[in-house]
């Protein structure tokens, strides 16, 4: 039983609800006014049909109603009736949205989603109260849809919405952005974008609007500027998003802006978003072409300038580094590449690091593994001098093109480096920042702390300072321009005029005298000397031979100035010595206090043959001419008495020189039963045919005898010989090359090649060491894995 106390709150409660709801008035007269509000209310608000009209209310009888709901302080109670009732309804919704995403499924049309939406926006206007009620009703009804549709839509609404998304994007208005005027609202994308706004669709799905936009941008950057360097396409890029991308960003970030202006203001945060996916997407083109883009360099040039400004943008540094350091280790660090291919690659990563990063930090990460591998290689200090004073030096990519900046300031490691009135910057790491000078920038915050150790004033710099010292590179260089030098004729020829030889000569004297601002002048003294020997031959040689004219024509060098030339036991037989000896001593006669002593292995001859049914004229070297001579005395000789006539050489030498005459068809080898390797002189060239004789096999035989000397394989009896005299020699070597690989362990062929010059006499090739190697694996003595050479224990 209800106590006392309890029946009077009760009570009290009635009688209070009582007089808000009845207004005092006679009776019940208030509570059936509010109960027809109440009743007329719910009618305007009930959720209907589609195709179900509401019924036409005046606007004063519904304010009229409300009030007295208001009043009487049932109006939530009102809001959540009316929330209720939607959902008992959205069945409604959620039928059209099964029926229309279905379709979608079965096609991946985004038109069907496109109907779904504006379909989804015709219940959402149907069912929303009006305006005039105030905005707490619709707020919640707003809500209250929004969130009951997001609960009923299938997991590939967000695939369609995508899609629908994008083709929006490719049919964007590009008017819309550049206009001063009043941002147009026929758009042909605008209704669409302003049913997401009504749905909530943009706020819920703007990671997806987001994505859409920056796969777009993706999609052009890569059609547009992939394999296109030539020229910056950075600038280019913008304007086109700003007549692309821009439009279709207000219908999305700009929506409700009065005029252009207005836009743009609203459109800074996130346009500044999608410039930077701009850069990020080229940096990344770029990044990954970074390989390619250097060997293409200079004409590649706009593609490195896009990637400076994007690095200034985009954090992407060390991805290049990587980037770069992965390819040059793939592509280029490895035995298969030439070392000139390397350096040459290497000076343009010098380049073109410069141009993007001019303090130098990006160039000395990447180059640091090409550095250590070029210093590996044993031909990696001749293939830099042979730039220096080689035919290449008239490339554009020439070393001696790239001349020392006195200033410093074009240097890889930038300010600071200069001022050594131009002697080579090996090791600059002594110098101290100026911090009094005005220009003077802080060290980058990504070098690391051996960075300004490695900073040197220009390309060869850069290339010299692999080594710790420049001796090496001065001895090579030396050895280099002597070979080149007396490559050069002293006298004029046929092939050769005088005006040609001084070019020559001058050409090698500029290039002594630019080498100089790099390696000082006592460094080349001794290239000085070899250039005077050079115009002191010619000039020799002029007064000698108006004295008495010679064919002679030697180019006279001091011995003790010039790099030590190869030795030989060479003796020129009959009119060779009569000619040297003539020479000689109209020399002494110019020159009584100095001796002439010819290396006749050295430089070539010219001579004119006469024989019975023919003349040849050929340029030979001295061994071959000795051996024509000799022939000149006796038509018949054995390789023996060849070799003595000529004071003696080595049998493989004797066998190349022999090879020539047998290939320009003066010599042929004799069969004789009884005595082999003898040859004759061809006199009379046999007619077609009667090669198929004992005249035509023997010159076969010999033929195949040299071939197999020098491919070090096995063959016919003829070839045996040859065959054996390659090993015999070969032989000879093997102590040094054992002892190379007991000592240093495994080795490259390159580096056994290079250790082998300085044997006494040696003067096999790579091709035939690498026979003879092949020959010792056969035989189990040594092995070889990736190109390393190890004894087999």
């Amino acid at each position: 039983m209800a106590s006392d106390a309890l029946r009077s709150q009760v009570a009290a409660k009635w009688q209070e609800a009582f007089g808000r709801l009845n207004k005092n008035e006679q009776g019940i007269a208030g509570l059936m006014a509010f109960s027809k509000a109440w009743n007329l209310a719910l009618a305007l608000l009930h959720p209907r049909k589609l195709d179900e009209p509401k019924e036409p209310a005046d606007i004063d009888t519904i304010k009229t109603a409300f009030t007295v709901i208001n009043a009487g302080r049932r109006l939530p109670f009102l809001l959540e009736t009316f929330l209720e009732e939607l959902q008992k309804h959205y069945y409604l919704v959620q039928m059209d949205v099964e029926e229309y995403m279905s379709r979608f499924e079965e096609t991946e049309d985004p038109d069907f989603v496109r109907k779904l939406v504006l379909r989804l926006v015709a219940w959402f206007k149907h069912w929303a109260p009006m305006s005039e009620l105030g905005t707490t009703i619709y707020s919640a009804y707003t809500l209250s849809f929004q969130t009951h549709l997001f609960s009923i839509v299938p997991p590939s609404f967000a695939r369609g919405f995508k899609v629908l998304i994008a083709s929006t994007l490719a049919t964007s208005n590009s008017s819309t952005a550049t206009s001063d005027s009043a941002i147009e609202t026929d758009d042909l994308n605008a209704p669409i974008w302003q049913a997401f706004e009504t749905l909530g669709l943009i706020d819920r799905y703007e990671t997806i609007i987001a994505t859409i936009g920056y796969e777009f941008i993706e999609q052009h950057v890569l059609e547009a500027c992939t394999g296109e360097w030539s020229r910056p396409m950075l600038v280019e890029l913008r304007d086109w998003m700003s007549d692309k991308v821009v439009p279709w960003m207000v219908l999305i970030y700009a929506r409700g802006a009065a005029n252009a202006d207005e836009a743009r203001v609203m459109l800074q945060g996130v346009g500044s978003r999608f410039d930077f996916h701009i850069n990020k997407t080229l940096c990344d083109l770029r990044t990954r072409e970074i390989f390619d883009i250097i060997i293409d360099f200079p004409e590649s040039s706009g593609a490195l300038y896009d990637l400076r400004d994007c690095l200034q943008r985009v954090d992407q540094r060390p991805a290049l580094v990587k980037a770069l350091r992965q390819a040059n280790r793939k592509r280029l660090l490895h035995p298969g590449a030439d070392t000139k291919l390397i350096l040459s690659q290497y000076v343009a990563t010098i380049k073109c690091l410069r141009l993007i990063d001019p303090p130098g930090v990006l160039l000395f990460k990447v180059a640091d593994p090409i550095r250590r591998y070029l210093r590996d290689r044993p031909d990696t200090i001749r293939c830099i001098v042979a730039n220096l004073v080689g035919d290449d030096s008239d490339s554009p990519d020439s070393l001696l093109d790239d001349t020392l900046d006195p200033s410093g300031t074009g240097g890889v490691g930038g300010s600071g480096t200069g001022g050594n009135n131009g002697q080579l910057l090996v090791n600059p790491a002594t110098l101290v920042d100026d911090y009094s000078d005005p220009n003077w920038d802080p060290e980058p915050i990504d070098a690391g702390p051996e960075f300004r150790a490695n900073k040197p004033g220009d390309v060869l710099s850069t290339l010299v300072s692999i080594y710790d010292s420049q001796d090496l590179f001065v001895k090579e260089l030396q050895v280099l321009l002597a070979q080149r030098l007396l490559s050069i004729p002293i006298s004029s020829s046929d092939q050769t005029s005088n005006a040609e030889i001084v070019e020559k000569i001058e050409k090698e004297r500029r290039n002594v005298e630019i080498l100089k601002l790099r390696f000082g002048e006592a460094a080349l003294g001794v290239c000085e000397v070899m250039l005077r020997d050079m115009t002191d031959s010619r000039r020799i040689d002029a007064h000698i031979q108006g004295v008495q004219e010679n064919v002679v024509h030697p180019t006279i060098i001091s011995q003790h100035f010039w790099p030590a030339l190869e030795s030989s036991s060479l003796s020129m037989p009959g009119q060779f010595s009569a000619l040297q000896q003539t020479y000689s001593t109209a020399f002494n006669t110019f020159k009584p206090d100095k001796r002439l002593k010819f290396l006749p292995h050295l430089g070539t001859i010219t001579l004119h043959l006469e024989l019975e049914d023919r003349d040849l004229e050929v340029t030979v070297p001295p061994l071959e001419a000795a051996f024509i001579e000799l022939f000149a005395e006796k038509n018949t000789w054995s390789l023996e008495q060849l070799m003595e006539g000529v004071g003696g050489v080595d049998r493989g030498s004797a066998l190349k020189a022999l090879l020539t005459w047998i290939d320009h068809g003066v010599v042929e080898e004799c069969v004789d039963e009884e005595r082999e390797g003898l040859f004759r002189l061809v006199e009379v060239v046999k007619e077609k045919g009667e090669d198929e004789g004992a005249g035509g096999l023997a010159r076969q035989g010999v033929a195949a005898q040299v071939q197999a000397q020098e491919a070090g394989g096995a063959g016919v009896q003829p070839a045996a010989s040859a065959q054996q005299q390659q090993a015999e020699q070969m032989r000879v070597y093997w102590k040094f090359i054992e002892g190379m690989l007991t000592n240093l362990g495994g080795l490259p062929i390159d580096r056994i090649q290079s250790m082998l010059r300085f044997a006494p006499g040696y003067d096999q090739t790579v091709e035939q060491l690498s026979l003879f190697l092949e020959a010792a694996r056969r035989e189990g003595v040594v092995v070889c894995r990736e190109g390393v050479w190890k004894l087999n224990k």
